[in-house]
């Protein structure tokens, strides 16, 4: 009793100094200040919107050290992001507007709040007079700046101040690295922990939680995926492509050697009016040839056949010409070789088929053996060795390593490249289907150039040569959110398809729904995928709606059309819609707004984070709100250090969020790490999942945590509780487990992770799950923090209790066979 009473002196004292100390900071802050509101000038406005305060208008403080309260989200990435003279005005109801220059010729920016914390989505109209107001000039740690002042409580700006310090300490949070552990566990002793099931309480889960995201960045499809070896086949190269190249032309990567010839490009009479460019071959004296570079050179492997095709014609008055096609390594010798002979008037398919002598990195030659002239488009290389021996088909090394993982799904083409740069530039599926000559090219968000051979067709069926299910990603009505071509009609940042042709918009996607699941005899657009080859439905079951947009007025009228159109013809079909950039902010809030007015059935989240993010965030879904019928697609994600590849380091921080994923596995319904693919030397973007080269695929060390979770996916949820014999929080973070049963099988599967720099011996106790099999599988990817190993799998004795020793820094998945 009398512990008890002095505990609660002790308590009273401590709540008295906090009282008085909160006292007497209220007693010694003003009621209201004078605030500044500008942006700098030396970088454009690009840091945003800043404030400082003051009592007396002559000696000003920074709120937040300059920290910026609000961006602008206008046209492309980084530096043409600009707030250009910002003026801040209260409404009548209390709030704030915030209105800003674009730049010298695109209008304004304006952005309401009601706190200048949490700001509304941005509009961008042409003129208004919200802009004109008196500014002036303050002198603010020594540099002259220029705004606007309003009289505001003091309230407000400890509101603003406390922001800065929360998103200040996040931000020391979010900086932990693994490669500082040594400090931060100096002397840090092996850890025990028991781990016990509790299946009384077994959930169900998603069974499509672990998936791959395609998009067509770092030359993933032409010169990657897609095992077409000649570059620029179809003459359709353009300077609009690659902005600032002027060799990307229509001749991109072909070359002719030799005298008495030319070679030139045509436009007149092509094989098809989307394919309008050609080639041209004028041989006055044989001997001359046409090469071509391939992507990075043309690797063959020995012998191998390739078959080679192509489109051409005699002009009138010339007579027919032989073709030799050949192979040639860098010694000038022949690695493969045939010929094809060129005699009608009109455009004709012509084909051959070659074998590689020996495995070689070569280039293509074509060589005219007559006199005259000939002309020639659609110029092919192909290995019959693709994928599931798929015509047009898919580089069989790369696609296996992605069927290697099992994922459950497929979402494809992008990303950004789905609603690409500009209106004109957003992804249309029906150009990338039918015959490959009917094909319509289009420059890249990414800058370079997509041929479409790999199409729609071919998404769908390398989702049904790997049993996945297909999620083609379609645009919102609008273009990606970084656009440098805003289109006709302006606002939200995007210039949104105009009104008048949303129902044609529209149509497409309920044509794409058609052309997938629609009867082959009955439906015009299923008899259009049966004359491509596949008979059968695709059986599609989700489709996504948008990508990382700004949510805006343009965006939510255009996506509550597609949202509504879709769910009265054909309700069965789950759309996936989007919350935006970010994992928070005004685009995730407004974004979720959004699904829940309209009942989107799931949404999808993107985030790149930092490995401290992941570490402390593991408690991101277990705060979801299960009341909620809109599930989570966490379509992108990856732990992110600029500038570095895949390690240890982030694919063991990948693989302790996982275990909260799968935990959340009844409100999480897909995840998939992006981005997926990267040539080397063509990488826009990193880290990536799987980098390669003409002769290689090389996985990274997180690719080899996707397979483990892919191959050792669950069901259902079985929740465990960790007892540790350290009690350090920082301790705890660092371990993780999650325990599946795959009802398929009836195995249960023990993930478990250690991220810390010591051993942690475990006792794992597996009561009530059945009987278990005294063998199991075992694999475990171990390595220090900068190191990229490779997993090892063994087998082990286990029983319904079993100890298991983790090594640092490790990840380990056991899977026991139950009876």
């Amino acid at each position: 009793m009398k512990k008890l009473f002095l505990l609660v002196i002790v308590l009273f004292l401590s709540f008295q100094q906090v009282t008085l100390a909160a006292i007497g900071e209220a007693a010694n802050t003003p009621d209201s200040v004078f605030l500044f509101s500008y942006a700098t000038s030396r970088d454009d406005g690009r840091s945003g919107l800043r404030f400082a305060w003051s009592m007396d208008q002559k000696h000003w403080f920074a709120v937040g050290q300059g920290t910026g309260y609000l961006r602008c989200d206008y046209s492309r990435w980084g530096s043409q992001k600009k707030m250009l003279d910002p003026f801040l005005k209260q409404l009548p109801d209390g709030g704030w507007l915030c209105t800003w220059k674009l730049n010298t010729h695109d209008g304004y920016g304006q952005a309401k709040s009601k706190d200048l914390v949490y700001w509304e989505s941005q509009k961008y109209p042409q003129v208004t007079s919200d802009f004109e107001g008196t500014r002036v000039k303050v002198t603010i740690d020594g540099q002259e700046q220029t705004g606007n002042i309003n009289r505001v409580s003091w309230t407000l700006v400890d509101k603003l101040t406390k922001h800065y310090e929360r998103n200040q300490y996040r931000n020391v949070l979010h900086a932990e690295r693994p490669v500082q552990d040594k400090e931060r566990f100096a002397g840090l002793k092996p850890v025990k922990a028991t781990i016990t099931v509790q299946p009384e309480e077994t959930k169900e889960i998603s069974n499509l939680l672990l998936g791959i995201f395609f998009e067509d960045i770092n030359y993933s499809a032409d010169g990657g995926l897609y095992a077409e070896l000649i570059q620029n086949r179809d003459f359709e190269y353009d300077p609009s492509d690659r902005e600032g190249d002027k060799n990307w032309n229509s001749t991109h990567s072909w070359k002719l050697e030799g005298d008495n010839a030319t070679f030139t490009i045509n436009t007149s009479d092509p094989v098809h009016p989307n394919n309008p460019h050609y080639a041209v071959l004028n041989i006055q004296q044989p001997g001359a040839v046409l090469t071509n570079a391939g992507f990075d050179g043309i690797a063959l492997q020995a012998g191998e056949k390739y078959d080679f095709s192509l489109f051409g014609r005699i002009p009138a008055g010339h007579k027919s010409n032989k073709l030799q096609v050949r192979l040639i390594d860098s010694n000038g010798t022949v690695q493969g070789e045939a010929s094809i002979t060129v005699s009608s008037r009109s455009w004709k398919t012509y084909k051959t088929v070659l074998t590689a002598k020996t495995a070689a990195d070569t280039h293509l030659e074509l060589q005219l053996q007559s006199v005259g002239e000939v002309e020639l488009d659609m110029i092919s290389l192909f290995p019959q060795n693709t994928f599931k021996g798929r015509k047009n088909g898919l580089r069989a090394d790369l696609a296996q390593t992605l069927a290697d993982i099992h994922p459950r799904f497929v979402r494809f083409p992008g990303g950004c490249v789905a609603h690409g740069d500009g209106l004109k530039n957003i992804y249309q599926w029906k150009n990338t289907i039918g015959p490959l000559e009917a094909r319509k090219s289009a420059r890249n968000l990414w800058g370079y150039h997509q041929s479409m051979g790999l199409g729609y067709y071919e998404y769908f069926q390398f989702c049904e040569d790997i049993g996945a299910e297909p999620l083609p990603v379609l645009a919102a009505g609008v273009p990606c959110q970084n656009s440098a071509c805003h289109g006709d009609l302006r606002g939200g940042q995007q210039g949104g398809i105009p009104m008048s042709e949303m129902p044609a918009y529209i149509q497409d996607i309920l044509d794409l729904i058609e052309w997938a699941n629609g009867d082959a005899r009955k439906t015009k657009w299923g008899k259009v995928r049966a004359e491509s080859g596949h008979p059968k439905p695709f059986n599609l079951k989700y489709i996504g709606i948008g990508n990382e947009d700004l949510i805006t007025d343009i965006f939510e009228e255009r996506f509550t059309m597609i949202f509504n159109a879709i769910k009265e013809k054909y309700p069965e079909i789950i759309v996936v819609g989007t919350v935006g950039p970010f994992n928070e902010g005004t685009d995730y809030v407004e974004g979720w707004k959004l699904a829940d007015k309209l009942g989107i059935p799931m949404v999808d989240e993107h985030y790149y984070q930092s490995p401290g993010w992941f570490l402390h965030n593991q408690d991101f879904y277990d705060k979801y709100d299960r009341s909620k019928k809109t599930k989570v697609y966490l379509g992108e994600y990856a732990t992110h250090i600029p500038g570095r590849k895949a390690n240890m380091e982030t694919a063991l921080t990948e693989a302790l969020y996982l275990t909260a994923l799968e935990r959340n596995g009844d409100v999480v319904h897909m995840t998939s790490y992006a981005p997926l693919l990267a040539k080397e030397k063509h990488t826009q973007w990193s880290p990536d999942l799987i980098y390669f080269n003409n002769r290689e695929v090389k996985p990274t060390t997180g690719y080899y945590v996707q397979k483990l979770y892919g191959q050792n996916a669950g069901s259902h949820y079985i929740p465990s509780q960790i007892i540790l014999d350290n009690q350090d929080n920082r301790v705890k973070l660092r371990i993780g487990s999650s325990i599946v049963r795959d009802s398929k099988t009836g195995d249960v599967i023990v993930k478990l992770v250690n991220l810390l720099p010591v051993s942690v011996e475990t006792e794992i106790q597996l009561p009530g799950i059945g009987s278990v099999q005294p063998s199991a599988v075992r694999t475990v990817l171990a390595g220090a923090p900068e190191s990229t190993p490779l997993p090892v799998t063994d087998t082990i004795e286990v029983g319904a209790n079993f100890k298991q020793q983790l090594p640092a820094y490790s990840f380990t998945v056991i899977r026991l066979k139950t009876k």
